[in-house]
């Protein structure tokens, strides 16, 4: 697309964000009431364990308190009191990776409409990991306008790529290394809080904008491409984006010439060893994002991922969108569904050995990918990691405080403790009995707004 046409277009995005910034319900102009949930059990994302019978005591957006039932505990008086007993309280979820403008900006929705989705699925916050960044933040400062009604959205820069960018909407051309401090510094006046480096940078420019990204103290990931796993680990980088970005970099190349390779790959191999000893020894953060690349490979062949039932709470123009897109791209990818079917089972693969050697997992989607729902596909994701080879357990510590760490929230985010943001999930089942529990949700706490998924479900657009 000509490049006057793609800036007519970022300007009209950024009009509509700037619409439903002033269009919408106001803010909350006081501060949300003392919630007191009594007689719960909670989830302790540092250790894995569910801890029973506990009071967690929240004044404003800030858990105060998390005390043993029945502990003598002064109450404010003008308290909400949620009866807790059999229900078991997770952190808020976060999704480490989605998209707030792109497939969103061609299917013509705009993010406000699907943002109540994420927290009716219990997902408090969310990271972008490349788009417009002017509509972008305007996503971002509409969401903290909205908390009973939006996720925390962290923003990301542009996919910063070679020229010109795969993805000229969301993509900013970076062709030499002397270029990366202006970018950066730039970038960094749109409070990003972190930079991806994109899948046709090369190695010069990829060292370039890790090294500049640390001097500014930015996370900093990938997509990679011809910038390989190895180099990029070498060079500090501090997460991978997509189980691609380890898998394509323990390939043998005598054997990219045969049929199905791929689903035949041996994973236990001195290339694959010797990357994965790396990634555990730098403790560079992996996002498989199993989820869109199950359904990259497999759509539209598989009815059961075709129709699942999540895809009917999205607005009707993104349903419509999702295969015209998937045309656009070339998914699935071609032959036989059996071989396909082997290649992901080698993606999953992979992913368990990356756990079970130490690296450590991220949680994302790619949402708005196609039949990625925003929010609720983020607990197939958890589903997809369990049948990986992770606990219910290990699962949600990388949706909570994994992704706490990715986005440098740590301190703030991804736990249910005294000092952090009041963001959590009540639900009606305990998790690590069956992780397809994470759905059985009775509310969601949003930095302090009480939140009934079903209210939530009502502001989504249908149309």
């Amino acid at each position: 697309m000509p490049q006057g046409l793609l800036h007519h277009r970022h300007v009209l995005v950024a009009i509509a964000c700037i619409t439903t910034l002033f269009s919408g319900r106001a803010p909350a102009g006081e501060r949300p009431p003392a919630i007191v949930i009594e007689d719960c059990s909670v989830f302790d994302s540092t250790t894995g364990e569910m801890h029973a019978d506990r009071t967690i005591i929240i004044h404003g957006d800030v858990i105060a308190a998390v005390v043993p039932a029945g502990e003598p505990t002064e109450f404010p008086s003008d308290a909400v009191h949620i009866d807790g007993r059999g229900k078991f309280a997770i952190p808020g979820l976060i999704d480490a990776h989605v998209h707030v403008v792109h497939i969103l900006d061609y299917a013509h929705v705009t993010c406000d409409e699907v943002l109540p989705l994420y927290l009716a699925a219990g997902v408090t916050s969310i990271r972008s990991t490349g788009d417009e960044i002017v509509a972008a933040t305007l996503i971002a400062r509409h969401a903290d306008r909205h908390p009973e009604s939006s996720p925390k959205l962290f923003t990301c820069s542009p996919l910063l790529d070679a020229d010109p960018p795969i993805h000229r909407d969301i993509g900013r051309a970076v062709t030499d290394p002397a270029q990366v401090p202006a970018v950066i510094e730039e970038l960094e006046r749109w409070n990003v809080t972190t930079l991806k480096i994109y899948a046709r940078t090369g190695p010069a420019v990829g060292k370039a904008i890790i090294d500049e990204g640390h001097r500014r103290g930015m996370f900093v990931t990938a997509h990679l491409g011809p910038y390989s796993a190895q180099q990029a680990v070498a060079d500090g980088i501090d997460g991978l984006e997509h189980i691609w970005s380890v898998f394509n970099y323990i390939i043998p190349s005598d054997v990219r010439s045969e049929p199905g390779y791929r689903g035949r790959l041996d994973l236990d191999t001195p290339l694959c060893e010797n990357l994965i000893a790396e990634l555990v020894e730098r403790q560079v953060m992996v996002d498989p994002t199993l989820v869109v690349f199950r359904n990259m490979i497999l759509l539209p062949d598989v009815p059961e991922i075709r129709n699942h039932d999540d895809n009917a709470l999205v607005p009707q123009r993104l349903r419509d969108f999702w295969p015209v897109y998937l045309e656009r791209t070339g998914c699935p990818q071609g032959g036989p569904l059996d071989d396909r079917r082997r290649e992901f089972a080698k993606f999953q693969e992979l992913t368990g050995k990356l756990h079970r050697a130490g690296v450590p997992l991220l949680v994302g989607t790619d949402a708005p990918e196609p039949q990625v729902t925003p929010g609720f596909s983020l607990h197939q994701e958890l589903e997809l990691l369990v049948e990986s080879g992770l606990t219910p357990a290990d699962a949600l510590r990388a949706a909570t405080m994994n992704n706490a760490t990715a986005l440098r929230e740590q301190d703030r985010l991804g736990s249910i403790a005294p000092g952090k943001q009041a963001d959590l999930v009540l639900l009606e089942a305990n998790p690590l009995e069956e992780i397809r529990h994470t759905r059985r949700i009775d509310k969601v706490i949003h930095a302090g707004h009480v939140c009934e998924p079903a209210t939530l479900l009502e502001l989504v657009s249908r149309d």
